[in-house]
């Protein structure tokens, strides 16, 4: 099995690295790490957009600006690793998610509706936050790609919450989280 794992985790001594790295160790098969804090990932613009729209219509599937998305499509377990920030996550995060959201290699229209091309049967999004989560736009935002787009409709996500709440044991917290089972 092929196991991509993204990690956005931009933070040294991250806690939901932590979190994510103990879940991982309970996954079978061969996982792939893209540490989206040490690639070279731009927001797309007017040009990139020209030149994906010209090399998708060109049939150049094998451009380079396509391999995150062929990587992600043909994932078959997918891990998200991501900590709570502003609501949602860090913004490396949604640049990575343009890249790979691509029509022709991560979905494609079928009589106007999007239909998946990821072959991943599971989604699994690690976060962990100072408080409680009330209002989580980011797994919202990944789990609508996911099952919207991509064709991968399990989705879970994995929280640990309260952990810079005063009086409470972030690494108690943790522990509890780090032992929850992965199906």
């Amino acid at each position: 099995m092929n196991i991509l794992f993204i990690n956005a985790c931009v933070r040294k001594g991250s806690r939901t690295l932590v979190l994510a790295k103990d879940i991982l160790s309970k996954m079978q098969g061969d996982i792939t790490e893209i540490d989206l804090g040490k690639e070279n990932l731009a927001p797309l613009n007017g040009i990139s957009l020209e030149e994906r729209e010209r090399l998708l219509k060109e049939r150049e599937t094998d451009a380079p600006m396509f391999q995150y998305a062929k990587q992600f499509a043909c994932a078959d377990e997918i891990v998200i690793a991501a900590p709570f920030w502003d609501l949602s996550f860090p913004s490396i995060l949604k640049i990575y998610m343009e890249q790979i959201t691509v029509a022709g290699i991560t979905f494609e229209y079928r009589k106007g509706c999007p239909t998946g091309l990821c072959r991943a049967k599971r989604l699994i999004y690690v976060t962990t936050a100072g408080g409680e989560i009330f209002c989580d736009f980011g797994y919202a935002y990944i789990k609508a790609l996911a099952n919207n787009l991509f064709g991968i409709q399990d989705t879970i996500a994995y929280r640990a919450t309260n952990l810079d709440v005063h009086g409470i044991s972030a690494d108690a917290l943790l522990q509890e989280a780090t032992f929850s089972t992965v199906k």
